[in-house]
């Protein structure tokens, strides 16, 4: 009987659906139930094409472990859902003018449809997706829990915002009350004497959730406000289209409160150390102080934050973001014109360029001068790209004869260097030593650097002019997208004033529009609908717990709103793409939930997610975003833990080749061997971007000639056009597979030519799951080789089933408990690939045996279940099973089979290796002599010779001296 692993594998998806195999109910709490265990996959948004073989990578590690989990007795929560909200997903409807909503659940049904060819134990009755309103009801709901609570810095925790006020009423907001400090200080009284509107302005400055104006990387050609991930090299990563700062209204997600708990954190989380690196690193933090420089001839004053005070008299310039507010104030007449067109210049300069650009230094003198606190030197105030608005303060006092970069910019501009650290500065370069003795310096000199730190920081705070400060570079997250496919905000404005919605009027739908270019000056597109933008304090209800402590500010009646016409304006802006993504698994926990986003008894059930798997790509944002939802919701008691993921797993990429024709030096044509058309690529500020309107079929193009580059990673093909006679480079490159790229394999080809069983298997025999690998399909006719040879362990082609009961030798039960331990211990620490080699080798042993016995097959094919679970179910109940094999018990690896009893021992005569001979471990010395002895091929070798001794080392050799 052949392998048709085609009928076996429709057969068993089909079976496993009608059976709701992998369905896990919530358990009955109380009653006693298996131990859990929460498996989850970064949720896939839904794009166009589908997906290529390097999307499922990580889907099968995460399905594998679920399978393996089960098969060892744990209740296995292992959902699937569809991040479906969001830029890619608009992009996508736009370029093929269709509507978002039809493309999206398009999308997500061919994403379906191929994730059920491999053969996932996804619980489907758990999916969710975040463009449903019955799910982003409840992302919505969450924002408001944000946006009405604040930051308790004495308690390290979020707060209602009823809280604050109620602190407000009896004392102010005096700075030991726990709260942030803002510049506007009041006393219980102030608060008491503020207008409504003053009141609810204050509550921005503290609420986690806030609006106001900043700098955004607005994309004129997408409509929208991009992250800075979003952005590379000045423009979009989607499409390539300029990008420029700009100010706007946003809302922020005040995640800066949150940084010292997003540190500690990682202590009790199992991310990989480099992860935790980056998260560190994003974070930012670094303890010093904030200092603050007056600015001669006039009544303004810098403040500027540092990590090292003890350099304060080597400042020999300070440097301040362009976008700083003191700019307008402080530039001199005659530099007016100089620092507005500097100014025009870094407009155009994304945040990345700025922060990773070294060798190009540009700045822009003020002309104004700040006066050293200590010394009172003057020291001219600059502004320069590479120091930006919301990192510390905006500001920094250069120290050129200790850092790098102000050492250039010094000599660039021709700014005279202080030394201040003697002979370990050269004049040719920085030193950022700690370990100079000070001199130039004041009260300084004569310390070293290291211990003047502490003296500075001391006398900087007794005179006043500063203050110690823990610092991090993170800043507050944007929360607004100019976009139409995204949450809206459960928010309306009076005179600007912005209000919750009522919890019993979410979800506030997306309305459904054919058309959705953006809004007037940078709105998002539901600015567009002015039926939807309007409404009437009669048509919905507000959010009272807060304001219901302050005289009714709308002038509304508490019992009948209807009293009272107010006019009302929703908020245009929607949600960003990582709003419904921060918060996805709890929905997983109980996703049918109409009364509230997940009842807390399910919560405390499934509890953190025990392994998280996903890319790199989502390493910072995403994480740090999941992170802070799950500690405010933990903060206000809705949840019990405080971080959402015990164990990140992040799966490398698999990368494919591309091929790249160059037509001139201004046009790029790229396509993969399988693609029927190339696509023309363009250079544009260095950055390549795809241009649609450019196609031109294969059939244009005729081989010329074929010639050898040398380099073997390198190809050179001239083509040339049919039309005329223009030659054509052709480079092969190995990247990231990626649609855009036209560099993809689709699984569905893969699964049809050798199932979806040999397609699970080959991606994790590629290679360690955590690192990249190109994707080459020459090695996956060894993998289905394998199963075929698994296959004839059971059934032969001619003579049909050949398995029998019969018992198993020891040398059988040994390689049978050898691979338990095996492949038992690779699948615990993800180490995939060599799992599949640990089978191919016993698969081989047993054959080499000719094996076919039961006892040894079925517990073989258990271990087989989560690696190819549809051979392994197939072959399962031909041996008699009725149950699915996920319900089986996973094999135990018995030592007394893996404890060696008998060795094969070398015997050499004279010292010249002549046999080998078996013999017991626990044999003694007179034994093994008889033994030997006796030995036919020992007894060719000694002949008549006395034996004059015999070296017996036990578990080693045994020599004959004759």
């Amino acid at each position: 009987m052949e392998y048709n692993f085609k009928e076996i594998e429709k057969k068993w998806q089909k079976n496993w659906d009608a059976a709701g195999v992998y369905h896990v109910p919530n358990p009955a709490i109380g009653a006693e139930a298996k131990p859990k265990f929460y498996v989850l996959d970064m949720f896939p948004y839904p794009s166009g094409a589908g997906l290529h073989v390097g999307h499922p990578l990580g889907y099968i590690a995460s399905d594998i472990f679920s399978r393996y989990k089960r098969l060892k007795g744990f209740n296995v929560l292992h959902p699937m859902g569809y991040d479906s909200f969001g830029l890619p997903a608009e992009q996508y409807a736009l370029e093929t003018g269709q509507h978002p909503a039809t493309t999206t659940a398009k999308n997500i049904e061919t994403f379906r449809q191929q994730l059920g060819n491999i053969g996932f134990s996804f619980d489907w009755s758990r999916e969710v997706r975040t463009s449903d309103p019955q799910y982003y009801k409840w992302t919505q709901w969450i924002f408001l829990q944000i946006f009405n609570s604040w930051f308790d810095r004495n308690e390290n925790k979020a707060r209602p915002i009823a809280d604050l006020v109620e602190i407000f009423e009896q004392t102010g907001n005096i700075p030991d009350n726990g709260q942030r400090q803002i510049p506007k200080t009041f006393s219980a009284a102030g608060w008491k004497a503020f207008s409504d509107d003053e009141k609810l302005e204050v509550l921005m400055e503290y609420r986690l959730a806030y609006s106001a104006f900043g700098e955004v990387n607005w994309c004129e050609a997408l409509g929208t406000v991009l992250a800075n991930d979003e952005v590379v090299n000045g423009v979009s990563e989607r499409g390539g289209h300029p990008v420029e700062k700009k100010k706007m209204l946003q809302w922020y997600m005040r995640i800066t409160d949150y940084a010292e708990r997003l540190l500690t954190g990682l202590e009790k989380v199992e991310f990989s150390e480099a992860m935790k690196e980056m998260q560190r690193n994003w974070i930012g933090r670094s303890e010093g102080a904030e200092i603050d420089f007056k600015i001669r001839e006039c009544d303004k004053t810098l403040k500027v934050y540092t990590t090292r005070p003890d350099t304060i008299f080597g400042v020999d310039f300070m440097v301040i973001a362009p976008e700083h507010e003191l700019v307008a104030e402080i530039v001199s007449d005659s530099q007016k014109a100089s620092i507005g067109e500097y100014l025009s210049y870094v407009k155009s300069r994304s945040e990345r360029e700025r922060m990773a650009e070294v060798k190009q230094i540009t700045g822009c003198f003020t002309g104004a001068y700040a006066v050293n606190p200590f010394d009172g030197r003057e020291i001219p105030v600059w502004i320069a790209e590479y120091v930006l608005a919301g990192y510390g303060t905006g500001a920094i006092m250069a120290v050129p004869c200790g850092d790098q970069r102000d050492y250039l910019f010094a000599k660039h501009f021709g700014i005279p260097i202080t030394n201040i650290i003697g002979e370990y500065y050269n004049g040719e370069e920085a030193n950022p030593t700690k370990e100079a003795i000070l001199f130039n310096s004041g009260f300084l000199n004569g310390l070293k650097m290291q211990d003047a730190i502490g003296v500075a920081l001391g006398k900087i705070e007794e005179e006043r002019i500063g203050k110690r400060k823990v610092n991090y570079k993170m800043r507050d997250a944007g929360f607004s997208r100019q976009r139409y496919w995204g949450e809206p905000f459960p928010i309306v404005y009076r005179n600007g004033v912005a209000y919750a919605l009522a919890p019993s009027e979410l979800p506030v739908e997306l309305p459904f529009v054919e058309n959705y270019k953006p809004g007037p000056e940078g709105q998002g597109p539901l600015a567009n609908i002015p039926e939807w933008v309007n409404v009437n304090s009669r048509e919905v209800k507000l959010q009272l717990p807060v304001w219901h402590l302050i005289p009714d500010p709308l002038g509304i009646e508490k019992d009948d709103q209807s009293l009272v016409d107010v006019s009302l304006k929703r908020e245009t802006n929607t949600m960003p793409g990582y709003a419904g993504s921060s918060w996805y698994f709890l929905r997983y926990m109980d996703p049918h939930n109409n009364e509230e986003f997940a009842d807390r008894k399910f919560t405390d059930y499934w509890n953190q997610v025990d392994v998280y798997v996903g890319g790199t790509e989502h390493a910072v944002g995403h994480l740090l975003y999941s992170r802070m939802w799950t500690k405010l919701l933990y903060d206000l008691g809705y949840i019990g833990f405080d971080e959402p993921f015990k164990r990140l797993v992040n799966q490398g990429m698999i990368t494919g080749k591309s091929y790249f024709f160059q037509v001139s030096d201004e046009k790029i044509i790229s396509y993969n061997e399988d693609e029927v058309e190339p696509v023309f690529k363009r250079f544009k500020h260095g950055h390549n971007y795809v241009d649609t309107s450019a196609r031109l079929a294969k059939s244009e193009f005729s081989k010329y000639s074929t010639e050898s580059a040398g380099d073997s990673n390198e190809l050179e093909i001239q083509w040339q056009n049919q039309g005329g006679d223009e030659f054509i480079l052709l480079k092969e490159e190995s990247e990231k597979m990626s649609k855009s790229k036209f560099n993809v394999d689709n699984p569905d080809e893969i699964i049809r030519h050798y199932g979806a069983d040999t397609f699970r298997m080959y991606e994790m025999f590629l290679g360690p799951i955590e690192q990249s690998k190109p994707w080459d399909t020459k090695g996956i006719e060894g993998v289905h080789r394998f199963l075929k040879k698994f296959w004839r362990l059971f059934f032969d082609e001619t003579k049909s089933r050949i398995w029998t009961k019969e018992n198993p030798t020891r040398e059988e039960l040994k390689i049978l408990h050898k691979a338990i331990k095996k492949i038992g211990e690779d699948t615990e620490r993800f180490s995939f690939n060599t799992a599949v080699s640990a089978f191919m080798v016993c698969v081989n042993d047993l054959t080499d045996l000719k094996c076919r016995k039961k006892e040894i097959l079925e517990p073989l094919l258990i271990l087989l279940a989560p690696y190819a679970p549809h051979i392994s179910e197939e072959l399962y109940h031909e041996l008699g099973n009725e149950e699915f094999i996920v319900d089986a018990v996973y094999p135990h690896a018995e030592l007394k089979y893996l404890t060696e009893s008998e060795k094969e021992y070398p015997v050499s005569i004279n010292g010249k290796l002549r046999t080998t001979i078996i013999i017991s471990l626990d044999e003694l010395q007179e034994v093994v002599e008889k033994i030997v002895l006796a030995n036919e091929v020992v007894k060719k070798w000694v002949a008549d010779k006395p034996v004059k001794k015999i070296i017996f080392i036990k578990n080693k050799m045994v020599n004959i001296v004759v």
